[in-house]
């Protein structure tokens, strides 16, 4: 029985790791940490480890077990629709269980070197009737869902599982830390019917599409902030480490362009080519990869830790079609996301249940070090 009185969330990101850790009597205090920025994922060990002693000193509970938030440069989405005759009888909780595993098993069959995250029920069609949500004691003659999978690749997931395997910790619930924060931070937007989640990362740019609140396409480019800091360092001619700080500082530190006789304006120029360029692929991607008609009014939203080089004084100088919102986000938004999605407050949801470990005896994890 687990007597803990804290939750944990990691989100493992490629340049830095934010964890927190949720006191399950709400009223008491949580606890937040963020790792220091870095680049070499090399790094991030010893990153983890502070994080850790950081937990156990305040929560004063020893840490065995987490729940991991995740993104990949490599992430898919899977759409998919599978209908099943009933023949008028009433509709149980547990067909449409079965026919999710069914649905399932075909992605697992066909996606063997993914791992899928998340599960969606887009939507229930029921007698050629649309729901939102499966309506409770109906009797049903054709059942149809519409579902979308995300998955990140095995290695990715194995990787990152065997890091904090050797710090003695396991995973319990794994996020797609894009997907999780978009399900969140939606609610801010209720009043807005088409909204574009732009999530840019190290070295990807995740681009989420709700509308109507309803989850239509997800998807990942492998394009991000590391990409402006190359091109900083191929123009200017400096090593990565120094375009690296002038790409995060360039509007803080002028004297130090002047100082290297860099141009002000020629940087601003490189950075802001490179997100426009990565814009205009987020909004062209939706048609280009799920031939669905753009809505012309859709309102995006920049987030992640690519996007902290722009701020609102700078939003003018994009050249861009579209109005661009700057999402402020904190290690508690971030992972109070995947919090809620764990409790089940996004009913479209289908929680993914992790296989119960089976304690092994000392003998026996001794054995298995030598296979």
């Amino acid at each position: 029985m687990n007597n803990k009185k804290f939750e944990v969330y990691f989100d493992y990101g490629s340049s830095k790791i934010r964890a927190a850790a949720f006191n399950k009597d709400k009223s008491i205090n949580n606890f937040y940490y963020q790792s220091n920025y870095f680049t070499d994922h090399s790094q991030s060990k010893s990153e983890i480890e502070k994080i850790i002693l950081n937990i156990e000193k305040n929560t004063n509970e020893y840490l065995d077990s987490i729940n991991l938030m995740v993104d990949s440069s490599e992430a898919i989405s899977i759409s998919l629709s599978l209908a099943k005759n009933f023949d008028g009888s009433k509709l149980e909780k547990k067909d449409v269980q079965f026919l999710i595993q069914d649905i399932k098993q075909q992605v697992l069959k066909n996606y063997q070197n993914q791992k899928i995250i998340h599960i969606i029920v887009k939507n229930y069609k029921i007698d050629n009737k649309d729901y939102a949500f499966l309506p409770p004691n109906i009797k049903c003659n054709l059942l149809s869902l519409d579902m979308i999978f995300i998955c990140i690749p095995k290695k990715v997931i194995e990787n990152i599982k065997k890091l904090f395997f050797n710090l003695d910790i396991s995973i319990k619930q794994i996020f797609c830390s894009s997907y999780a924060k978009s399900t969140s931070y939606k609610n801010n937007f209720s009043a807005t019917e088409n909204i574009l989640f732009v999530d840019m990362g190290f070295n990807k740019t995740s681009i989420v599409s709700y509308n109507k609140n309803e989850l239509r396409f997800f998807y990942v480019l492998p394009i991000g902030g590391n990409h402006i800091t190359k091109d900083l360092s191929k123009v200017l001619n400096i090593d990565l480490i120094s375009a690296e700080k002038i790409k995060l500082y360039f509007d803080k530190d002028e004297g130090s362009l002047i100082e290297k006789k860099l141009s002000l304006e020629l940087v601003q120029k490189i950075i802001f080519a490179r997100i426009e360029e990565i814009l205009e692929l987020c909004t062209n991607s939706i048609e280009l990869n799920q031939n669905l008609k753009q809505p012309s009014n859709f309102q995006m939203v920049l987030m992640g830790e690519g996007s902290k080089i722009l701020d609102n004084k700078f939003k003018e100088k994009i050249v861009f079609s579209k109005e661009i919102d700057l999402l402020e986000e904190t290690t508690q938004s971030i992972c109070e996301s995947a919090l809620k999605l764990c409790e089940g407050k996004n009913k479209e949801v289908v929680m993914i249940i992790p296989k119960k470990r089976i304690n092994k005896g000392f003998f026996e994890k001794f054995f298995h070090l030598f296979k």
